[in-house]
């Protein structure tokens, strides 16, 4: 593969120096803890990171992960295909999630992707508001989101289940299929072209590895059965991987995901709430509450009919929930320096790193 399939292209060249020019570009395409599964021009090798990156790093997001571009060195001639990871170049994209459990740190799922497939199952495991906050962080991404609702097979009230989606889509293609009848994969291969790369996020359970594997030909990953009464599944997948698409493009494969907690830097609500956000500003009052106020316009609407109460349940949850995200991060600011050391501290221990004495 040359580069240009990879993915590279002028974002990424534009980034370096002329010294730095001299060196090797590689992408990852898988993680171990302590090294990087690389692919270049001149085939896959196995790169390290040196101290100075995890000294620096004030947060796993600051270091590699499965989709990123890099520049390496040789570290011994004896063996060329174990390299040093020099440069991280900065991401055109990036879907982020906050990090399940309670630490408040970024985890990127995936990088420099250009589609992803929001992979949802149409049998007990349909979930409209898991949907809506993988739509809403897949456009604060930087990638265009498509929707798979995938088990056709199962499923007898198809329509009404893509009427619903339709409505929080916001225009996003949305695709029926089913993975195990080979029904409905053709229409995904139009995102797979020379040098593009798709992600599949989705819980486990609902066929992305089975469509994965579909659109590559071969058996690349392990399916699982899901369980009948709730149709989850088992993780499957447990580490994320990129792979060449036949005919051309990368798919990254993730593991399940059923908590999506925010990760809020620069989530917006604006386009998944397009329709009441443009209804809120049109409100009597600027700072109306959308509760018992007069002249509300989204009040108004709910009462019409033209806005479903769930709908506007949601949007104020996930209102709530950036906010709260928000003060968290306010107080860290305020927290200053001080603060900025204590996390350094704490990631340099999570990441099997002494910390030095400057912090």
């Amino acid at each position: 593969m040359n580069l240009t399939e990879l993915g590279w292209g002028p974002f990424f060249q534009q980034q370096l120096t002329p010294d730095e020019r001299q060196l090797l570009p590689a992408r990852v395409f898988r993680q171990d803890t302590n090294q990087y599964h690389l692919v270049s021009a001149q085939g896959k090798m196995v790169g390290v990171l040196p101290g100075r990156f995890r000294q620096e790093a004030l947060s796993k997001a600051d270091l590699p992960t499965v989709g990123d571009w890099v520049v390496v060195s040789p570290i011994d001639s004896d063996q060329p295909d174990r390299v040093q990871i020099e440069k991280l170049l900065d991401r055109k994209s990036k879907f982020s999630r906050k990090e399940a459990g309670e630490v408040h740190d970024e985890q990127i799922v995936a990088s420099n992707i250009d589609t992803v497939f929001i992979v949802s199952a149409l049998d007990r495991d349909f979930n409209l508001h898991r949907i809506e906050r993988y739509l809403l962080l897949s456009w604060t991404s930087g990638a265009e989101p498509v929707l798979i609702l995938n088990k056709s097979d199962v499923c007898k009230n198809i329509d009404k289940k893509v009427r619903d989606l339709k409505i929080i889509a916001m225009g996003s293609p949305i695709h029926v299929m089913s993975a195990k009848d080979n029904n409905g994969l053709d229409s995904l291969r139009q995102y797979l072209t020379s040098g593009s790369t798709c992600a599949f996020l989705g819980s486990s359970g609902v066929g992305k590895s089975t469509i994965i594997n579909e659109l590559l030909g071969y058996q690349k990953f392990d399916t699982g059965e899901v369980r009948a009464d709730d149709s989850r599944g088992r993780h499957t997948t447990t580490f994320r991987e990129m792979v060449e698409a036949t005919g051309g493009g990368m798919i990254i494969d993730t593991p399940g995901m059923r908590e999506i907690q925010l990760w809020a830097d620069n989530v917006s609500l604006s386009h998944s709430f397009q329709d009441i956000e443009s209804l809120a500003a049109t409100c009597k009052f600027s700072d109306c509450k959308h509760n018992t106020e007069p002249g509300c316009s989204i009040t108004r609407a709910v009462s019409g009919g033209e806005l479903e109460p769930e709908r506007l349940a949601r949007y104020f949850r996930l209102a709530n929930e950036l906010e709260h995200f928000a003060r968290r991060q306010s107080a860290s600011v305020k927290a200053g320096r001080g603060g900025k050391k204590q996390q350094h501290k704490r990631f340099s221990k999570l990441a099997g790193k002494r910390p030095n004495k400057k912090g």
